[in-house]
């Protein structure tokens, strides 16, 4: 197989894998954004604080603008919250969400 086509069929796994657990509405930033959260916590209900998502390797590219678009998005859409009590910037991200 050449290296195109294992490419291609890697974006299609990831698709495909997205769409299982309810990710495939959400932009490219949004993607990235609650993937950098999520991988900068490492148990349920762990805060997560903004610019520890923004620099993170998969968001650090984007632009303000959108980074805080995103992040207002994800929390409109549920998959991030601001805890109650937390200072401003900190973020829970809603694992619940995802389908198994």
């Amino acid at each position: 197989m050449d290296r195109l086509r294992a490419i291609f069929e890697l974006r299609d796994m990831l698709r495909q894998m997205e769409r299982d657990i309810g990710l495939e509405d959400l932009s490219r930033a949004e993607k990235d954004v609650f993937q950098a959260a999520h991988k900068l916590t490492d148990e349920p209900g762990q805060l997560v604080r903004s610019e520890q998502i923004r620099q993170h390797p998969l968001t650090c590219d984007i632009t303000q603008a959108t980074f805080h678009r995103a992040l207002r998005s994800l929390l409109d859409l549920g998959f991030l919250e601001r805890p109650e009590g937390a200072r401003a910037k900190h973020y829970i991200v809603r694992r619940d969400l995802l389908h198994d």
